[in-house]
């Protein structure tokens, strides 16, 4: 599934990669749901959400929204397999409790828990799938004169890390940038 993701998500295809007959593997998982469930909580079992509830909120964010990012890193063809299913596996509803716990710990109402941790996720997994193109996806060779500072900023990545130039950095800035809005409007900006 790391290879063909959605594609290669079928029970018939995964018994077959397994070399063993499609009635065989639902003796294992009743259902291509349960298989992808199963998927969904190997990639997420390394996400770190204890930061969320041991740290203030705001370094808690950062470092839980890090190793979230850490973990699909090597699996960015299972972002678009796991959005075809509900999210059921407890290892990552134990990540989610400790979301809640943390974000109503500094005022946020139940009701905007979710639509924040949705804006956190689709940053991350978007983030991730950045890191899955090309290193800079950028290019205006040949337009320097109509261009000139995008240009100017397209030619400044030479002096980056040439292995990422830039999606850790967006990462990082697009990040901190959420983070800075991450307190509720009409509460107080007190820490637990």
């Amino acid at each position: 599934m790391d290879r063909e993701g959605v594609e290669g998500a079928s029970v018939r295809r995964v018994a077959a990669k397994l070399g063993v007959n499609p009635a065989s593997l639902y003796n294992h998982v009743p259902s291509r749901a349960a298989m992808v469930e199963d998927v969904r909580a190997l990639v997420s079992a390394p996400i770190d959400s204890r930061p969320l509830v041991e740290q203030p909120w705001e370094e808690g964010l950062f470092a839980w929204a890090t190793s979230y990012r850490r973990a699909f890193a090597n699996h960015p063809k299972t972002i678009p397999l796991l959005m075809t299913t509900k999210v059921s596996a407890p290892v990552l509803l134990a990540e989610y409790e400790d979301f809640v716990v943390a974000a109503e710990a500094v005022g946020w109402r139940i009701n905007d828990v979710l639509p924040l941790l949705t804006a956190f996720e689709s940053f991350i997994l978007g983030s991730v799938l950045d890191m899955s193109g090309p290193t800079v996806v950028f290019d205006p060779s040949g337009q320097e004169d109509r261009f000139p500072r995008f240009a100017a900023a397209f030619v400044a990545l030479e002096d980056e890390d040439p292995l990422d130039p830039v999606a850790t950095r967006a990462f990082e800035l697009g990040l901190r940038m959420l983070i800075a809005s991450a307190r509720p409007q009409d509460q107080p900006t007190e820490e637990r």
